[in-house]
């Protein structure tokens, strides 16, 4: 769609050409953490994992120090891509969450949305005010491509996640949810909260209402996302999917932090071929085949 506009490609490239994107580089570079197999390994197996499930190489990924929830990808035609995480999703969601978000992320890059990707997540950063030459047409344009680019990735995450309520877990945690409170959050009752905003919406009112309150967003509203992967997991396409990767179906082991690991009786986990030892017997830990 926005390619078919003459020209935008270009200026958009010429715009985000080498030096902007070694700017960008730089500046992750300077002010957050490089997650690798020595820095926050556990961080870096779910990334590594869930590349591997889509066969994809995985990127370099970082984490910054932010209070706000937040991932974002950054990639110019390909070169040097790079995942950006807020401290405050390591807080906010579960290990399995996590890896949904980054699958989530690692769609954008799959489906080649690197420079448009780029494109929003500049300006929203406030990098740069405006796109030279950028109209209202073009804007509403990007933003609507945006806004299904978001719904596609959602369904890379399911297909890295193969639980539904693991990726509406994640979408309900950013939509309103607290570290403290995490245990009485209910999935259920956050997907009848999105059939009953399309019972709210269903009439010629609350159609207009509900396109008037999407229109200027990069991304769609949390109950319609929840809402939408909920239908693609009982989808044919969504099972057809598994079934004709079988090979890479998730061997998906609760992901644990050091301290859990041990105490479960897990050794050296995560151990780098993407496999944990099991516990021994009587060992209270969660395994789960998928």
């Amino acid at each position: 769609m926005l390619r078919s506009v003459p020209g935008l490609e270009m200026v958009a490239k010429n715009f985000l050409g080498p030096v902007a994107e070694q700017v960008l580089l730089l500046e992750n570079m300077s002010t957050s953490i490089r997650i690798g197999p020595d820095q926050l390994p556990t961080v870096h197996k779910l990334l590594v994992d869930a590349a591997n499930t889509l066969q994809m190489d995985a990127p370099e990924l970082y984490v910054r120090q932010n209070p706000l929830p937040n991932a974002y990808t950054l990639a110019i035609a390909g070169r040097k891509p790079f995942i950006v995480i807020h401290t405050a999703l390591l807080e906010l969601l579960t290990p399995r969450e996590l890896q949904a978000v980054l699958a989530h992320e690692l769609g954008h890059l799959k489906c080649d949305h690197g420079l448009w990707l780029t494109v929003a997540n500049v300006l929203a950063s406030g990098t740069v005010s405006v796109l030279p030459v950028i109209s209202g047409v073009v804007e509403e344009a990007l933003l609507r491509w945006l806004r299904a680019a978001e719904l596609t990735c959602d369904r890379a995450a399911l297909l890295v996640a193969q639980d539904s309520k693991v990726v509406i877990g994640a979408l309900m945690k950013l939509a309103g949810g607290s570290p403290s409170f995490a245990n009485e959050l209910n999935i259920d009752a956050f997907l009848q909260q999105a059939r009953s905003y399309d019972e709210a919406t269903n009439g010629v009112l609350g159609w207009y209402l509900r396109n008037a309150q999407n229109r200027a967003l990069s991304h769609p509203l949390p109950v319609m996302r929840a809402r939408e992967i909920d239908r693609w997991a009982q989808s044919a396409q969504y099972k057809g999917l598994l079934s004709k990767n079988r090979a890479h179906r998730v061997q998906a082991v609760e992901y644990l932090s050091p301290p859990q690991a041990a105490a479960a009786g897990y050794a050296n986990y995560p151990q780098t071929n993407g496999t944990a030892k099991p516990p021994p017997s009587g060992a209270n830990g969660s395994k789960r085949f998928l």
